[in-house]
C-alpha cells in the first residue's frame, strides 16, 4: 500500500497533476481567455522542468508549425497544456500574476512529499529539518523597468532596476537534493518610495512559513548577513532553531571575546583534513554575547 502511495503522488504525472489543480484554483483577471492561466503557467513551469536556456528556444520547439512533436506531445499528455502559447502571450499572461498565488503550487508538493514520508527521511540532528535561506537576484537591467523594480543609483548617474527574491529549500548533507519552499519576493512594495531589503523580505517569509507549517521542527540555516539581533529574535520568536554564519569585520565583539577567553588552548577543537591539502579547524565556545546592542543573545 505505501509503495502505491509513493508511486501515485511521488511520480512526475503525480506531482504535475497537485500543482496543475493548484494553478487552476488561481483567479484569471484577462477576459480573453484563448490561452488559460492554467495552461500558462504549466508552460512557464515546463520551461524550468525540461531545462531551456531561453524562453525563446523554448518558443522555438513548443510552439507554431515548426515545433517539435515531442516535445509538444509531453506538455499536452505530462503538463496537460491544452494550447501551447507563443513567448509574448506567455509573458503577458504571467506578468500580471501575483507571485503569492502560486504558493498553493508549492504547498501541494510538500502534502505530496509528507503524504509519501520523504521528509521522514530528511531530517537531522534529532528529526529536524535543515532550512537553507538566502537572497538572490534573478532580473537586472538598465533599460527595462517596472513599478515593482528595486532601483540601485550608480555614482555616475545611470540607475539599475533588479529584482530579487528570498528563497528556502529544505537540504540534507547527504543528499543532492532540496526541496524548495514558495519564495518572498524582495520587490518596491505598493504605496511606497523605497527599497524592499532582504531582511524584511525574510521576515515575511520565515511568518508565511510558520503559518504553514507551525510545528515543523526546523532547524534554519543562513549566511552571516542574518547574525543581527531582529532576525534572531524573529526566528525564536517563531520557534526556530538556527545556524547563522558570523565574520570577524562584521561581528567584532563576537570574536574578541572569543580571542579573548582566559586560555582559548583550553577551547575544544576538532581539526579535519578535506580533500587535497585543505585542512579545516574548529573551536567552539557556549555564550558568547552577539554584539553591543544585543548582549543577551
Amino acid at each position: 500500500m505505501s509503495h502505491h502511495v509513493l508511486r501515485r503522488h511521488l511520480s512526475m504525472p503525480g506531482l504535475l497533476s497537485s500543482v496543475r489543480k493548484a494553478f487552476a484554483s488561481i483567479p484569471d483577471t484577462i477576459r480573453y481567455r484563448e490561452y488559460s492561466l492554467s495552461d500558462c503557467l504549466m508552460s512557464g513551469l515546463a520551461l524550468f522542468a525540461l531545462k531551456y536556456p531561453s524562453l525563446l528556444q523554448f518558443d522555438k520547439q513548443a510552439y507554431g508549425n515548426k515545433a517539435d512533436p515531442i516535445i509538444v506531445h509531453n506538455l499536452k499528455t505530462l503538463f496537460k497544456v491544452g494550447k501551447v502559447p507563443c513567448d509574448t502571450t506567455l509573458r503577458k499572461r504571467l506578468d500580471p500574476v501575483d507571485p503569492t498565488s502560486l504558493r498553493g503550487a508549492f504547498n501541494a508538493v510538500h502534502r505530496s512529499l509528507q503524504r509519501g514520508k520523504v521528509l521522514a527521511h530528511f531530517t537531522v540532528m534529532g528529526g529536524y529539518h535543515l532550512l537553507s535561506m538566502d537572497g538572490t537576484g534573478y532580473y537586472s537591467s538598465k533599460q527595462v523597468k517596472c513599478s515593482s523594480c528595486c532601483q540601485k543609483h550608480h555614482r555616475d548617474g545611470s540607475t539599475t532596476y533588479q529584482h530579487q527574491m528570498f528563497a528556502g529549500a529544505f537540504v540534507h548533507p547527504d543528499s543532492t537534493i532540496v526541496f524548495p519552499l514558495a519564495p518572498e519576493m524582495i520587490n518596491k512594495q505598493d504605496g511606497t518610495n523605497k527599497n524592499d531589503c532582504e531582511r524584511n523580505a525574510a521576515k515575511r517569509f520565515i511568518t508565511a512559513f510558520r503559518q504553514e507549517h507551525p510545528h515543523l521542527k526546523t532547524i534554519v540555516v543562513e549566511d552571516a548577513l542574518a547574525s543581527n539581533g531582529p532576525h534572531v529574535k524573529h526566528l525564536k520568536d517563531h520557534d526556530l532553531r538556527f545556524i547563522l554564519g558570523a565574520k570577524p569585520g562584521d561581528h567584532e565583539l563576537l570574536f574578541d571575546w572569543v580571542d579573548a577567553h582566559p586560555d582559548t588552548r583550553s577551547l575544544t577543537r576538532i581539526t579535519r583534513t578535506g580533500k587535497g591539502a585543505t585542512t579545516h579547524h574548529y573551536r567552539w565556545l557556549h555564550d558568547v554575547p552577539l554584539n553591543d546592542s544585543n548582549f543577551d543573545l
